[in-house]
């Protein structure tokens, strides 16, 4: 049996953590409202440049663009986002059970978040680059990521893109998923939550009438959609971290709060016992 000293030291610190954990709880939940509705905002908008992207991409005709082309994948890039982090319980290492899919040998990672190149380096992945991003993504840092794995795959050094990093669905629950970024006509709506949009866009059969040329308006559009879609892998990355972060600190601070109410009931038992043992060490001293 404990003494009632360790007791209370025990009781002191697991009360010194519980505050810690319910200061981080609280500052997560002010970031996770902020980065929910960020990345909530920003889905209309990606559904719509996905249903451009989809509508054009079937009225090509003879065009060709190099980053709609699709060739035999002998090397591939994965773009690995995870948190710069941890406390967050397990959505880094949910998302690192996901790049078991890949061959090592011909997969090149692109770490954003920390978290990420550490575990690339510890499990001595070949790493291409390592990117970090913002408490509020920014585009400028989209871009950043997006320019270099087009630029790999322009270059042919890689003949496909893949991205893994989690989907933000509610403050309980997080996906994480492995998306086709490139080529662009690969993506597909339903990885990241657009449902319905494959239906509604095979359901169109307008004319389309490209202004001043087919040529100049894909050009200008394909070579901004990978930047556009990486933002709101970010923003959904973000999402995610927080309301993953906020859940698990709450949980931590109501088993820091249930153990001092089991240690503090243990102690109030043996004080109770000390006492009486004292009481009738008294009354015995008194009899004799």
């Amino acid at each position: 049996m404990q003494s009632a000293s360790t007791l209370r030291h025990r009781i002191r610190s697991i009360s010194n953590t519980a505050l810690i954990t319910k200061a981080m709880q609280m500052v997560a939940a002010s970031k996770m409202r902020r980065a929910q509705e960020a990345a909530l905002a920003g889905r209309p908008f990606v559904r719509l440049i996905y249903r451009i992207q989809r509508a054009t991409s079937k009225r090509l005709g003879d065009y060709a663009h190099p980053l709609l082309e699709v060739r035999q994948v002998r090397k591939r890039a994965v773009i690995l986002v995870s948190t710069d982090k941890g406390l967050c319980g397990a959505l880094n290492a949910n998302l690192f059970r996901l790049v078991s899919q890949f061959d090592p040998e011909t997969t090149l990672f692109i770490a954003v978040g920390r978290k990420a190149a550490q575990f690339i380096a510890r499990t001595q992945h070949q790493l291409a680059a390592e990117f970090t991003y913002s408490e509020t993504p920014r585009f400028t840092e989209a871009s950043a990521i997006g320019a270099f794995a087009t630029d790999l795959f322009l270059r042919r050094e890689v003949d496909a893109v893949h991205v893994i990093a989690m989907r933000f669905v509610d403050t309980l629950t997080q996906q994480p998923l492995c998306l086709e970024y490139l080529p662009i006509g690969q993506i597909k709506a339903v990885e990241m939550g657009w449902a319905q949009i494959e239906t509604e866009v095979s359901a169109l059969n307008a004319y389309c009438l490209f202004e001043p040329s087919r040529e100049v308006v894909l050009d200008f559009f394909l070579s901004r959609y990978p930047k556009l879609y990486m933002y709101q892998v970010l923003l959904n990355a973000k999402a995610s971290e927080h309301s993953a972060r906020m859940v698990s600190m709450k949980n931590a601070t109501e088993s820091a709060e249930t153990l001092i109410g089991d240690l503090t009931l243990e102690y109030n038992k043996l004080r109770q016992g000390n006492i009486t043992k004292e009481l009738l060490e008294i009354a015995g001293g008194q009899a004799s």
